[in-house]
């Protein structure tokens, strides 16, 4: 097959990778829809499948190389998109509308607050960092939402949870992009794909499911924290040793 004939099929692979992340907002709308149904279980689900979308995609983009085949079209814009959608703005509206926020309209500020920190994420130019790294906690709003609903959590403590990962929002932490940040790629990747089988495992269970579960699921968190925290240390140390030797070279000189 000669290459103007394979051109079309280059094309419609990388279109249906673009539609493959569209369906997000798909899910989102019926995140929104279910949220006000009350049906808080087929909400978390949803949750899992736009995880798995967002997880997967990337993988394909790079496979087909859709940035090259499809050029006037920003891939990476919808994925932010997508993800503001099903990551921020669907988690909110769950925990307002299920009873996890104050009444009324405090309920509504809690709930803006994490969104509006969001929005500045989103579109910061530094918010996917060079070296693969989330700069700042990265509006991970779902997966909040995911163990503060199997918990039961409080008003109280659902709202101190929100506020305080707001405010890491804006903390200089780099934390692990989990499928392209490179140290310990192989584990940090397959610690992920278990934690989205003990999350589905959960959900089978929930409204009451083992505890013992959830704690080991929220292993893969404190490692995620840990792996984050530790790398950001790590690099601090590294450019500033840097920024040592330069000074010392130009004294030098």
């Amino acid at each position: 097959m000669s290459a103007p004939e394979s051109i079309p099929w280059h094309r419609l692979r990388a279109v249906l990778v673009h539609t493959y992340t569209a369906l997000g907002v798909v899910l989102a709308l019926l995140m929104v829809h279910m949220s006000y149904a009350g049906e808080v279980e087929i909400v978390l689900w949803l949750f899992l499948a736009a995880m798995i979308i967002d997880g997967s995609d990337g993988f394909m983009a790079r496979r087909y190389r859709v940035k090259e085949v499809t050029p006037g079209f920003d891939g990476a814009l919808l994925d932010n998109i997508v993800d503001y959608i099903t990551y921020a703005f669907a988690p909110m509206v769950l925990l307002w509308s299920t009873g996890f926020l104050p009444d009324g309209w405090l309920g509504g500020v809690v709930a803006s607050v994490p969104l509006l920190a969001s929005c500045f994420q989103f579109c910061r130019s530094d918010a996917k960092t060079d070296d693969h790294f989330f700069l700042g906690f990265p509006s991970y709003w779902n997966i909040a939402a995911f163990y503060l609903i199997v918990l039961g959590a409080g008003v109280a403590t659902t709202t101190t949870v929100l506020l305080v990962l707001t405010v890491l929002v804006f903390v200089p932490i780099k934390y692990v992009y989990p499928s392209q940040t490179e140290t310990a790629w192989w584990l940090t990747m397959s610690l992920t794909t278990v934690w989205l089988g003990l999350y589905a495992v959960i959900l089978v269970q929930y409204p009451s499911p083992s505890l013992w579960l959830i704690a080991l699921s929220g292993g893969y968190v404190v490692y995620y924290s840990a792996l984050s925290l530790r790398l950001t240390l790590k690099r601090r140390s590294q450019h500033n040793d840097s920024a040592d030797l330069a000074e010392a070279q130009e004294h030098h000189l």
